[in-house]
């Protein structure tokens, strides 16, 4: 077996092996001598090519490339999960819909929308996913922190940016009221959903 290997079979094993998504210029660096980007652009539209008929696509995220499966298979896939998936509460799900369709927000603009204050689990556990962040601080009376989504949260949903979210009742499959005329609960729901509705 010959030792030397193509760059478009190199580029192909790191991004069936690798978990997170491949910067194009990791890719260049990756071959030796590194590749030019039109080169690059070339292998990866072969690659693309080559997959397009298969349960694997080769997709292009904000965070980078990756090879990503599709949602027919995806749902079919996931029968063979011995381990039940985490489910997320309503509270977390409507807290991170309002943060993607209205960023940026400070926890009490999302209190003001859900009418009902919003715990640190649920901030915690939409932090811990790698789906939120703080990008700043309001200039106002205590300077409230200002969150807005993750190229993870992107990247985990398929998409390149912000206007490629889908309507608001699909995010996660579930039906949520319109963010202008949700009304006031007393208390968190404790209604989950399942987080396989999302792409891993």
């Amino acid at each position: 077996m010959t030792d030397k290997i193509s760059p478009d079979a190199l580029i192909e094993a790191a991004l069936l092996t690798q978990t997170e998504p491949l910067t194009e210029k990791s890719m260049r660096e990756l071959c030796v001598p590194p590749l030019s980007q039109d080169k690059l652009i070339d292998v990866l539209a072969q690659l693309k090519t080559r997959w397009q008929d298969r349960a694997l696509q080769l997709v292009h995220t904000q965070e980078g490339w990756r090879f990503q499966i599709v949602q027919t298979a995806f749902e079919r896939l996931g029968s063979l999960q011995e381990q039940r998936a985490p489910r997320y509460s309503r509270a977390v799900m409507e807290t991170l819909a309002i943060i993607a369709y209205q960023q940026p927000v400070t926890r009490g603009d999302i209190e003001g929308i859900r009418g009902v204050a919003v715990s640190q689990n649920v901030m915690q556990t939409l932090q811990d996913r790698g789906w939120i962040e703080v990008i700043g601080h309001r200039d106002t009376l205590g300077k409230p922190a200002l969150w807005a989504t993750t190229a993870t949260f992107l990247s985990d949903l398929g998409l390149n940016s912000l206007e490629e979210l889908p309507p608001l009742t699909e995010l996660g499959e579930l039906v949520l009221p319109d963010l202008i005329e949700m009304q006031p609960t007393d208390e968190e729901e404790p209604e989950t959903v399942p987080s396989d509705t999302l792409p891993n």
